[in-house]
Formats: structure tokens, C-alpha cells, sequence
């Protein structure tokens, strides 16, 4: 049997304990502030010799640095999990937790729509330097990550809805970098709805889900087939984006619900229906 010294809690699903992720989830933090304050430390000199030092094409150094500067700024995103995690840890329950996200995300929707429709708020929005062309139009992304969070954190376990959390933001991150440096080098294959999606990026995307939540569920047995079943599925719903809905909002659910289905197969290690196995271990956690 799986003991609760060995980093579980004592339930009937084995699963990472609110103290193991609370400290897994600030080191991940703390790691991604440092790569911020040196990316902003940086002189813009400094930064082209970097990436022309790491090989990156120079007709792709201009792409290649405006990019870092968008997703530094989204590495905020990891204040989610570190968050929800040190909340669970000082005894807030998760429908706590999950009300203040809904209060959050109402809030956050709610501006975005005042800034798509008052002139006053648009001609004055703070964060209109950091929006993609076609979000000055539409509701920007950060509406979408806030709901797939949330959602996320009401409805699946801890453990679950924060690894989904770092798939979206650092896998996503990971995607993008390596998408727009190296993309197309070595393999000139496009891929996504658009063809605009390069095999280098999604590869990148696929090895950084892979090693976070293997760090994430270090502790549990046979972890690698749950784990890299929601990474593949995170990074083919950051390659296709399927129902034509932001990567921000799917990400985190489907990715959540791969993670459900694959840990409830190898937990129970019997052969139940595929369905009503995992079903179960859901209602259970």
C-alpha cells in the first residue's frame, strides 16, 4: 500500500498532498520570476546576442524577441497554481477556492467587455501594449485563460487542475519560443488548422507537459502513462484548437481530463469499462 509518508494523502486515490504541491508550485514560480527579471534585466543588445548565440536564424531574431516579451509577461500565469496551492495548504477549502476564481473571472470578463465597447476604457486600457492585433477586436486572451482556469479548479482534483494549469502556460510557452525560432529548420512540415504550426514547437510543448508533470507526480506509480497521455493531448489541442475556441480555455479542461482518465486506468489496475472506471475514481476523489 501507498503511505502517506511516501507524499500521499490518506485517501483511496493516491495523489500529490497540498504540501508537496504548495512547495512544487513555488519553486516553479520562483524559477519563472528569475527568468523574467533576467529577460527584463537584459539590454535588447543583450538579449539579439543571446538568441543569435543559441542559433536562431537572424531573419527570425526580430520574431523571435518580440515573442519572449509576450510570454515573459504570461509567465504570470503561474501565480494561479502557487496560489491555489498555498491556499489549500493554510485550510481553504476548494469551493472556496473555487468561488474567489469565478469572482475573479467575472471581474476580469467583465473589463475586457467594457474595453471592447467604451471608447473611454479602450483609449485607456493599461495592458494594450501586450494584445495580439486581432485581440484589440476581441476578447483577449487572459478572459479565456481566467474561465479554463477556473473551471479547471472547480471541477477536477488539486493535483490535476494545477499540472493542466502549467501545461497551458509554460507548454504553451515552450511551443511558441521554439515555434518561432527554430520552426521549420529541420522539419519544413506545417501543421494546425492554419498551417501555421511548426513540428519543432509542438515537440517542445510535448517535452516541457511531459517533465512537469512528472515533477508534479513524482511520487505516484506508473505516473508516466497518465502524465504523458494529457501532455499529448494538451499540446494536439494547442496544435489544432479544436471547436475553434481559444487554446487558453481548452487546454486546461481537456488536458484535466485526460490527466482524470489516465490516472483512474492505472490506479485501479482492473479491468473495468474505460468509462465507468474513471467515472468512478472521479466521484470518489
Amino acid at each position: 500500500k501507498i503511505q502517506a509518508t511516501m507524499g500521499y494523502e490518506n485517501d483511496s486515490v493516491a495523489l500529490p498532498s497540498t504540501e508537496y504541491l504548495a512547495v512544487y508550485m513555488i519553486l516553479t514560480a520562483v524559477c519563472g520570476f528569475l527568468y523574467s527579471f533576467q529577460i527584463y534585466v537584459t539590454s535588447p543588445d543583450g538579449r539579439k546576442q543571446a538568441i543569435r548565440a543559441l542559433g536562431v536564424k537572424l531573419g527570425k531574431i526580430g520574431k523571435t524577441l518580440k515573442e519572449i516579451e509576450r510570454k515573459t509577461f504570461h509567465l504570470c500565469g503561474l501565480l494561479v497554481p502557487m496560489i491555489y496551492s498555498l491556499m489549500l495548504e493554510a485550510g481553504y477549502s476548494r469551493k472556496q477556492c473555487s468561488l474567489i476564481c469565478w469572482v475573479l473571472t467575472t471581474t476580469g470578463w467583465t473589463m475586457d467587455l467594457l474595453r471592447l465597447h467604451v471608447k473611454f476604457v479602450r483609449d485607456n486600457f493599461p495592458l494594450d501594449y501586450i494584445l495580439r492585433e486581432k485581440e484589440k477586436t476581441q476578447l483577449s486572451g487572459a478572459c479565456f485563460f481566467s474561465l479554463g482556469c477556473t473551471l479547471a479548479i472547480s471541477l477536477f482534483p488539486p493535483a490535476i487542475a494545477m499540472t493542466s494549469i502549467l501545461f497551458l502556460v509554460l507548454g504553451d510557452m515552450s511551443a511558441a519560443l521554439i515555434g518561432r525560432s527554430f520552426g521549420g529548420d529541420v522539419v519544413v512540415v506545417k501543421l494546425g488548422r492554419e498551417g501555421k504550426k511548426s513540428v519543432e514547437g509542438s515537440i517542445a510543448m510535448f517535452i516541457m507537459c511531459t517533465c512537469i508533470g512528472l515533477g508534479v507526480f513524482s511520487t505516484v506509480h506508473l505516473r508516466e502513462y497518465p502524465v504523458m497521455t494529457g501532455a499529448l493531448v494538451a499540446t494536439l489541442v494547442e496544435l489544432y484548437e479544436p471547436f475553434g475556441l481559444n487554446d487558453n480555455l481548452t487546454i486546461p479542461i481537456l488536458s484535466s481530463m485526460a490527466l482524470t482518465w489516465g490516472f483512474a486506468r492505472t490506479h485501479n489496475c482492473e479491468r473495468e469499462s474505460p468509462i465507468t472506471g474513471p467515472l468512478l475514481w472521479y466521484v470518489q476523489h
